[in-house]
């Protein structure tokens, strides 16, 4: 203390250069710079109405999967692979108050797309012999709504709900849609109460097989 005060408040403490430039250089590697990983998508900058946009293949890819038309694009699977939906006529062609509304709105999809239509209803399909687990269950007759398209008919399966879900093979359509001669009959209710006009009799017969038309 007494050599601080014999030395006056001007006095100057010389610290060597070198020693600062060492301080600084031993910081400096101690808290190196953090670099980007290398796997991560490269960031491109999209000019549009002059505002700054920056988007990633990930994230384009990401939007363009969850798309909600996916259910009408084509599997590709095998064109012998068959997917099907059935129950009880009543409930199919009766009853089940948004089934026509769904077959409907699908021809007009496919119409305006210029698609092939990849679906059928089959009254009384002959291809229910082979499910004999689901013939026990089923009430007679039966209607099926078969599709080459597996992912629209699981879809259809949430759908309708009270209906049972299968696939099989077949060497051609006319084999999976070939069915058994049967008359269908529904009483008309004798009250009905809802607020759009019922279902009419035979709308289902555009989604018939070709044959089954004829």
């Amino acid at each position: 203390m007494s050599l601080m005060k014999s030395l006056g408040a001007s006095a100057v403490v010389n610290v060597p250069t070198a020693t600062i430039a060492t301080a600084v250089t031993t910081t400096t590697h101690a808290f190196p710079l953090m670099s980007l990983p290398h796997h991560l998508p490269k960031l491109t900058t999209t000019n549009v109405n002059g505002v700054s946009w920056r988007t990633s293949t990930s994230v384009r890819t990401g939007v363009a999967a969850v798309d909600s038309s996916g259910t009408v694009e084509k599997e590709t699977e095998s064109n012998k692979k068959y997917h099907f939906v059935v129950a009880n006529a009543k409930f199919m062609l009766d009853e089940e108050e948004h089934f026509q509304e769904q077959l409907f709105e699908r021809v007009r999809l496919f119409k305006e797309r210029n698609m092939e239509q990849d679906f059928w209803l089959v009254i009384e399909p002959k291809f229910l012999d082979k499910f004999p687990n689901i013939t026990k269950r089923l009430k007679r007759p039966a209607v099926a709504l078969v599709s080459t398209n597996g992912t629209w008919i699981k879809f259809m399966k949430l759908r309708l709900d009270r209906v049972l879900e299968e696939s099989f093979e077949a060497d051609s359509v006319e084999e999976a849609l070939a069915s058994n001669p049967v008359n269908l009959e529904f009483e008309k209710p004798a009250n009905w109460v809802a607020p759009y006009p019922k279902y009419e009799y035979g709308w289902w017969e555009s989604f018939l097989p070709p044959t089954a038309q004829n």
